[in-house]
C-alpha cells in the first residue's frame, strides 16, 4: 500500500516543490521526482535499517558520478528531522535538493562546480515516525513526537565516545580519534534509526556535516558533552578554532542567526546572537550520546548542530521565507568540504595508496615577527580507500606529519588561505618509504624529536610566508 501511494504521488510531484509540510509519502515522492529530473547527478538510496514503524530512511546523493567515491573528492552530509517534532530542516533539504537539480540543469556555473567536485548526501528525515506522531497531534507540542516510535531520543542514543576521549586526556594518552575501536560492547540497545546512521558515518568518508534541529537559532559546535560536573561548562575540542569557523560560516550567511540585534526565543536578550550566532554545545547544556560528537570522535567527519529557529514546527506560510533565509548558508556550508588541505598517501615504491595512515597536524602559524605557534592539534584523521585524505583547517601555517604501520613517517609544511573563491583545497601528497625491517617502527612523536632544518630556518629568516620561503629554500617539500 505504501508503494502504491508513493507511485500515485509521483505524478503530483512533477511540479516545483511546494512550500508545505510534506508527509512521509510525499517526501519520498519529491526525492524520487528530483532524481528523475536529474538522473545523471543523483542517486536515491535508503539506509540499512528502516524506522521502527518500517518507514525507509531516504538519502538523495548529488555528485557527477553518483554511487561512487572518487579519489580526493570530499563528501558531506545534511541530516534533518532527527527529533520528529523539529521539522524545518526536513523541508529545507527538499528545497535544497530541488534547487541543486534545477540550477545544475540551468547551467549555473557555481552549482555545477559544487556538484561536480563534491559528493553531497541529503537525509531529510531520520525520524519519520516521530514526525508522524508530532503532526497527528497538531505539531505544536514542544515534546510530543521528539522521540522515535520506541520513545527513545535519537540524539541521546549514540555511543558516548566523549567519556573515552576525556579519560584519555586525563591519562595523557593519544586516543583522540576513531574511538569506536575502543568500544567492546554497548551499554544499551541502539535504535534502528541510530544504527543506520552509525553505519552511514562509519562507511562513508565524510569531511563535514550538519545535524538540523529546531527550538532556537544558533549554530552549535563540539563538544556537546561537558568534561566535568558543571552542565554548562565550555568543553573545547582539539579543533575548537576550526569548529568555530565552521559554525560561523553558517551563522554569518543567515540574515538573523548572526545578527546581534536578533532577539532571543523567550526574551529580548539573545546571548547567541551577541557571540555571532554560535555556541559551544556543552556551554549551552550537556548532551550525552549525541550524534554531533559521535561523528567527530568515531570518524574523520566534522559535524555541527544547526538550531534553525525558535518554532520547532513553523507554519507552512513561513517556509518560503525560511528557505530564502537559509539558502546561502546551506550552500556556503557545502563549500566547507573544500577548506583546509587534501591529498593522497602512497607507497613510495609501488605508488599504491595507503589506507588508514594517520595524519597529524601542528599549527605553526606566525603570531609575531620572531615567534611562531607550535601547537599540536590532538585529533588525528586517517587516510581512506585509496589513500586519500582531507583535513579541515582554518587559515594559517601548518606542519603535517603522516605515519603508517610499516613505513617511515614523513612531514611537510603548508600554508592554508581563506577559500573565498570556492576553489578546491590545496593538495599535499605524501610518498612513504617502507621502514627497515631491522629498525623499530617510528611515530610522529619520533618525528617531532628531530626538528626539520627548514622549520628552524624559517624562524631565523623571519619569512612572512611559508610559501615564499619554501619555494625559495625547499621547493621539493612544498608540493601542491
Amino acid at each position: 500500500a505504501y508503494l502504491w501511494a508513493l507511485l500515485g504521488l509521483l505524478a503530483l510531484a512533477q511540479a516545483k516543490v511546494e512550500f508545505k509540510h510534506h508527509n512521509n509519502t510525499e517526501m519520498a515522492a519529491v526525492l524520487q521526482q528530483v532524481h528523475n529530473r536529474c538522473p545523471d547527478i543523483t542517486r536515491l538510496y535508503t539506509l540499512s535499517e528502516p524506522s521502527v514503524n518500517g518507514i525507509p530512511l531516504y538519502v538523495l546523493e548529488f555528485t557527477d558520478n553518483p554511487g561512487k567515491h572518487e579519489l580526493m573528492e570530499p563528501e558531506m552530509k545534511y541530516i534533518a528531522n532527527m527529533h520528529g517534532n523539529e521539522v524545518l530542516g526536513r523541508e529545507l533539504l527538499l528545497h535544497l535538493a530541488d534547487y541543486l537539480c534545477e540550477e545544475y540543469l540551468a547551467g549555473n556555473t557555481e552549482i555545477k562546480k559544487m556538484v561536480d567536485e563534491t559528493r553531497i548526501h541529503l537525509l531529510p528525515s531520520m525520524n519519520p515516525d516521530g514526525w508522524r506522531t508530532s503532526t497527528d497531534h497538531g505539531g505544536k507540542d514542544f515534546l510530543i513526537g521528539r522521540t522515535n516510535a520506541n520513545n527513545v531520543d535519537l540524539n541521546r542514543d549514540f555511543p558516548d565516545l566523549d567519556r573515552i576521549a576525556y579519560s584519555s586526556e586525563e591519562r595523557h594518552q593519544d586516543n583522540n580519534n576513531h574511538l569506536m575501536d575502543y568500544v567492546k560492547h554497548l551499554d544499551h540497545k541502539i535504535q534502528p534509526e541510530t544504527e543506520s546512521v552509525m553505519k552511514m558515518i562509519m562507511e562513508t568518508p565524510f569531511v563535514v556535516s550538519a545535524n538540523m534541529h529546531g527550538g532556537d537559532l544558533v549554530a552549535n559546535y563540539p563538544y556537546d558533552e561537558a568534561r566535568g560536573l558543571n552542565p554548562t561548562e565550555y568543553s573545547a575540542s582539539p579543533d575548537d578554532e576550526t569548529f568555530k569557523y565552521i559554525a560561523t560560516t553558517y551563522a554569518k550567511n543567515h540574515p538573523r542567526m548572526g545578527d546581534p540585534r536578533t532577539p532571543g526565543c523567550d526574551k529580548q536578550f539573545n546571548p547567541f546572537a551577541k557571540q555571532g550566532g554560535i555556541t559551544n554545545g556543552a556551554a549551552w547544556y550537556t548532551v550525552e550520546g549525541g550524534m554531533q560528537d559521535f561523528n567527530y570522535l568515531s570518524s574523520n567527519d566534522f559535524e555541527i548542530t544547526l538550531e534553525l529557529g525558535c518554532d520547532k514546527y513553523p507554519d507552512a506560510s513561513v517556509l518560503e521565507q525560511e528557505w530564502e533565509d537559509n539558502k546561502n548558508s546551506l550552500l556556503e556550508f557545502i563549500w566547507l568540504a573544500h577548506s583546509g588541505i587534501k591529498g593522497v598517501v602512497k607507497d613510495a615504491d609501488t605508488l599504491q595508496g595507503i589506507a588508514n595512515a594517520l595524519i597529524h597536524v601542528r599549527n605553526i602559524t606566525r603570531i609575531a615577527k620572531t615567534f611562531r605557534r607550535s601547537d599540536d592539534i590532538d585529533h588525528d584523521i586517517t587516510s581512506v580507500h585509496d589513500g586519500d585524505y582531507w583535513r579541515l583547517l582554518t587559515p594559517g601555517e601548518y606542519e603535517v606529519i603522516v605515519v603508517a604501520d610499516g613505513y617511515e613517517p614523513a612531514a611537510k609544511l603548508i600554508e592554508v588561505t581563506e577559500n573565498s573563491q570556492h576553489k578546491t583545497a590545496p593538495v599535499l601528497n605524501f610518498e612513504l618509504s617502507k621502514v627497515n625491517s631491522a629498525a623499530e617502527p617510528s611515530s610522529y612523536e619520533d618525528q617531532e624529536a628531530e626538528p626539520m632544518p627548514m622549520y628552524e630556518d624559517m624562524m631565523d629568516f623571519g619569512s612572512n610566508s611559508l610559501d615564499d620561503y619554501l619555494n625559495e629554500q625547499q621547493p621539493d617539500l612544498y608540493n601542491y
